[in-house]
């Protein structure tokens, strides 16, 4: 995932897109463009789940194209137009089981040492993360 993300914050399409969902905003609206983002691929991107029993996860510009994807796919996606237009992200990976992991989302960094959680797979604002995490591991782009 870290790698899709690493590519596609340089693929021209990606970063088009990004440009062109924050073009509205005031120059350095920060907020504004994290939230822009944020909203695009929770409410654009349709949440459907992989191949039964295959874990599959696209390149950003295919889960664009396709307008569908999971979790992963739009921590990928959401990963790679943040990054394109200068926010640093991590994954965040959790589990609700001892020594399992089944869900991703994304966190970007906002103000001095603050994380802000993005999960863009449930109805919920920036800043919401799950409940009754058990396992948690974090991996920088």
């Amino acid at each position: 995932m870290r790698n899709l993300i690493r590519a596609g914050r340089k693929n021209q399409t990606i970063r088009n897109k990004a440009v062109a969902l924050v073009s509205h905003l005031p120059q350095k609206d920060t907020m504004g463009e994290i939230r822009a983002l944020f909203e695009f691929v929770q409410n654009e991107i349709r949440y459907v789940r992989d191949i039964h029993n295959v874990e599959t996860i696209h390149f950003p510009e295919v889960i664009l194209e396709n307008s569908q994807g999971d979790c992963d796919d739009k921590a990928v996606l959401l990963g790679a137009v943040l990054e394109s237009i200068g926010h640093p992200v991590r994954l965040v990976a959790v589990g609700f089981r001892p020594g399992v992991y089944s869900h991703v989302y994304l966190e970007t960094r906002f103000g001095k040492n603050g994380w802000l959680p993005l999960d863009a797979t449930e109805p919920y604002s920036m800043g919401w993360k799950p409940k009754n995490i058990v396992e948690r591991m974090e991996r920088y782009i």
